[in-house]
């Protein structure tokens, strides 16, 4: 039976509005759990990979090259039938923010420590799985890379949605390695580590994201302003 958590949510005005403070909180763990693979300082994630080797042959930096990248994944959602909602956008403009906040809070120096290294980064796929799991539930659309995770996901219907990420992320690291970008021990955990731990962190939740009906920013404007459909 599909869960109430994972059906598109209805009540107007006050769920949109709930929702976005959902999002909010979401995308806030999201990037604690983003920070704390920074800090564990052993290797950049499969997407970082990819927008460091896209610089090294293009004359964009580092900087515009993952912009412009987290552009044309939008567009393939977009083709591939997601859509684009308030989720989308507060994603776009908050989590990077967060991420930096975290960052600029941190007291501890900076970690040298394989094994610390290591627990860190795997603290950190938790706290995005969670953080992914509460902002997706307000069904309002998903960023860039996880809206291809989940058109992706629907397309492969009996896998796992974990095992669907490993697959994407290494083809992400595998083109960033041949544009050579810089791999590190901390890419390839990161790399099949962050969807196994989705996997686990979902299955204990008995959440799947394929199940989710979102709206997008016309659809919730409307319920804002009660303009929605019988």
């Amino acid at each position: 039976m599909q869960s109430p958590s994972v059906m598109k949510q209805s009540g107007g005005r006050s769920t949109v509005i709930k929702g976005w403070g959902r999002i909010v909180a979401g995308l806030f763990i999201f990037a604690f759990g983003v920070h704390l693979t920074i800090y564990a300082n052993i290797g950049l994630a499969a997407w970082d990979c990819l927008g460091m080797g896209i610089s090294y042959h293009t004359p964009m930096n580092y900087g515009i090259s993952m912009t412009v990248m987290a552009v044309c994944i939008l567009v393939i959602d977009v083709l591939m039938g997601e859509k684009i909602g308030f989720g989308t956008v507060l994603d776009a403009l908050l989590t990077g923010n967060f991420v930096q906040f975290f960052n600029d809070l941190n007291p501890l120096p900076e970690n040298h420590s394989l094994p610390a290294g290591i627990l860190s980064i795997l603290a950190g796929l938790v706290f995005m799985a969670v953080g992914q799991w509460i902002y997706m539930r307000a069904a309002q659309g998903c960023g860039p890379r996880d809206s291809l995770l989940i058109a992706l996901g629907k397309r492969l219907p009996s896998v796992p949605i974990g095992f669907v990420q490993v697959g994407l992320w290494a083809v992400v690291l595998l083109t960033g390695w041949l544009l050579g970008g810089p791999i590190g021990i901390g890419t390839i955990i990161g790399t099949f580590g962050a969807g196994i731990v989705m996997q686990i962190v979902f299955s204990i939740i008995r959440f799947e994201p394929r199940e989710i009906i979102h709206r997008n920013i016309v659809e919730s404007a409307a319920e804002l302003t009660g303009r929605q459909g019988s």
